[in-house]
């Protein structure tokens, strides 16, 4: 009887499991999205400058490419699931000082759950690759990176409201409700986990001497992989922060409708993200690249060409975004031989590609004022997605001449 109830955890598990991934994916963005739609406030009552207000919020995507040699060091040290509690917690312990004090106070808690975000970014495609079977790893992907933008839509929707009611520091605040409920499921999943596969948690994994091309930094695929992933996470910064002006500015939207245009384009990833991993089951990931790179392309140029149709764009481009990032996660998993593996390509490839992506709105920004139009931008816009089309591409081709 005892066997037969070990036997039928050891098979919820994937469910358990992926049920944890979406929760602890709820918490990746929120934290760092909660900021923007009360940003009017904060500014007002900490008197800040709208520059000074904007590092509440592109700080934490700093952290993204600096903290990630730490977050891969954490992770090789503790474990991913003592790493996932610890990101967690960190996200906890952020939320909870960012709210507390002034502006000082404030950027302090911001790099906690920058650095903690960090943790959790690269974490996810070991954890992928370790607990659920090859078959599912594209799913579970698409899943995951779904959820973060469904995350990011459901604090921007929300936030706002529960400013009017409890006031912003208290709104950015009760989100923490979702981190403590991630922090109990993933708590008792490690505990299935050791109750269930006993030996396998502890006895050390037989592949994990490192190939030849373990060290990121000396493997042209994952250089490739980076700045494919830069690509992306720089475009996608670039559109999200100057979408919204671009559309007031050129097609005369006002600011509730020009706001709305970034709804739809966080809304759309959630296609891409789903739709991708049943791609990738069919397809070369070479080609799944080509075609989320090309509806990518139709963002930046649609508005270059046709901004009156904006919702087309955005809804095109949304799916892009999201198909983009999971792509780029699912070649990771696919390539890795080794948790260990997963754990320096994924740093790697995040820390180099979101280094790029921070600068992503600063410089469309300065090529928009140095131009004074945004035909330049736009442009600048183009060449980033041309980085992920190409580059993702030739990563690709090389993943599938070593794995067939």
């Amino acid at each position: 009887m005892r066997t037969r109830d070990t036997r039928s955890v050891a098979r919820a598990m994937p469910w358990f499991l992926l049920v944890a991934v979406v929760l602890f994916a709820l918490n990746l963005r929120g934290p760092i999205v909660a900021i923007a739609p009360v940003i009017g406030q904060i500014r007002d009552d900490l008197g800040l400058s709208a520059a000074t207000a904007g590092l509440l919020t592109s700080l934490p995507v700093l952290c993204f490419a600096l903290a990630t040699p730490l977050a891969a060091a954490l992770i090789a040290r503790a474990g991913p699931e003592r790493a996932v509690l610890i990101s967690l917690a960190g996200i906890l312990v952020g939320t909870l000082i960012r709210a507390q004090g002034g502006f000082a106070v404030a950027v302090i808690g911001t790099l906690v759950i920058g650095i903690a975000i960090t943790v959790g970014n690269v974490v996810v495609p070991v954890v992928v690759r370790r607990d659920f079977p090859a078959s599912r790893v594209g799913i579970v992907t698409g899943v995951y990176t779904a959820t973060l933008n469904v995350g990011a839509m459901l604090t921007s929707l929300c936030t706002a409201p529960l400013a009017e009611w409890l006031g912003w520091r208290a709104a950015i605040t009760a989100w923490a409700v979702l981190l403590v409920a991630a922090i109990i499921i993933w708590g008792q999943a490690a505990g299935w986990r050791r109750s269930v596969l006993g030996e396998r948690v502890t006895a050390p994994d037989s592949s994990e001497a490192p190939p030849a091309h373990s060290a990121s930094y000396r493997s042209l695929t994952a250089w490739l992989l980076m700045l494919a992933f830069g690509g992306q996470a720089f475009s996608y910064y670039g559109i999200t922060t100057w979408l919204p002006t671009i559309l007031h500015e050129v097609q005369g939207l006002d600011d509730k409708s020009a706001g709305a245009s970034s709804s739809v384009f966080q809304v759309l990833a959630v296609v891409g993200a789903l739709g991708v991993p049943v791609l990738a089951n069919r397809w070369r990931p070479g080609s799944v690249v080509g075609l989320v790179g090309t509806l990518w392309l139709a963002m930046p140029l649609g508005l270059l060409l046709a901004p009156e149709l904006w919702p087309l764009w955005s809804v095109v481009g949304g799916a892009a975004q999201g198909g983009g990032i999971t792509i780029v996660f699912i070649i990771i998993v696919r390539m890795s031989t080794s948790n260990d593996q997963a754990r320096g390509m994924s740093a790697f490839v995040q820390g180099g590609g979101y280094l790029l992506a921070s600068t992503g709105p600063s410089i469309v920004g300065a090529v928009h004022e140095a131009s004074g139009g945004w035909t330049a931008p736009l442009i600048v816009v183009t060449a980033s997605v041309l980085v992920l089309l190409i580059f993702g591409i030739t990563a690709s081709a090389r993943v599938e001449s070593r794995h067939p």
